[in-house]
């Protein structure tokens, strides 16, 4: 197997003397999807948090392609190509996709004016790849269902040559058919090689989406299972009662 693009090693950080994370280590390879999973307070999203920058960890290494890293905000992990994409989405509703995709970062033309029809070729390209039925490219966002505001999210990551991408509860609120539509976005970003954490409470989700489960219990790291060799129960009982399945011990 190839190096892992990301190790995160012992990660440990503390609010007024309570463990959030306790000495936690997971990894994410090229082309792979992994789930976190646990009670809320378990700790999963603040882990994450010290790869994404905003958190700086009290202990622990972060490791890209075997590197050691050091992130201490939002701009160094951009930097490192690890992009975060919130449940919120941070999509700014009275913009079409491609003055989103491209916010903070406009494309302009040789006289410094922003360049509308510049962006709109560039989305449209990147959406034939990840989303090809997408079609609202002149229509506010806050006009496109949720799974289509989900692919502009992922669009400006991907655009933005995101190599570590971090997912939080990517289908909550969505329907079937939405929550279709993103799972075809995650199996294109990983045919693209793009590594996925995948932040969720859901198991179901993580059994049809992820490679493989990592479960966090009380700020600390119960285990992590290949998701083709435990069940739904197996996976709940990580959860619950915080130890591994007998077959994956």
């Amino acid at each position: 197997m190839t190096a892992p693009l990301v190790e995160m090693r012992n990660m440990s950080i503390s609010f007024g003397g309570i463990h959030a994370v306790d000495d936690v280590t997971v990894d994410l390879y090229p082309g792979e999807v992994v789930g976190l999973l646990g009670h809320n307070g378990a700790g999963k999203s603040t882990l994450i948090k010290m790869l994404s920058g905003a958190y700086q960890g009290d202990a622990g290494q972060i490791l890209i392609d075997g590197k050691k890293v050091t992130i201490s905000n939002p701009r160094d992990a951009r930097a490192h190509n690890i992009e975060t994409i919130y449940q919120t989405l941070a999509l700014a509703d009275n913009l079409d996709a491609a003055s989103n995709l491209f916010l903070g970062r406009e494309l302009v033309n040789a006289m410094g004016l922003v360049d509308d029809a510049a962006m709109e070729s560039e989305t449209r390209k990147i959406m034939a790849r990840l989303n090809p039925n997408f079609q609202k490219f002149k229509a506010p966002v806050s006009a496109l269902s949720g799974g289509q505001r989900q692919s502009v999210a992922i669009a400006r990551a991907v655009y933005f040559n995101a190599r570590i991408l971090i997912m939080d509860e990517p289908t909550a609120a969505l329907g079937p058919h939405e929550t279709q539509m993103v799972a075809e976005l995650i199996d294109q970003l990983k045919a693209e090689g793009i590594g996925i954490f995948l932040i969720d409470h859901d198991i179901h989700q993580v059994m049809q989406l992820c490679d493989r489960a990592s479960v966090m219990k009380n700020g600390r790291l119960v285990g992590t299972v290949r998701v083709a060799d435990v069940t739904d129960d197996d996976l709940l009982a990580m959860i619950i009662l915080g130890k591994m399945p007998d077959m994956a011990a």
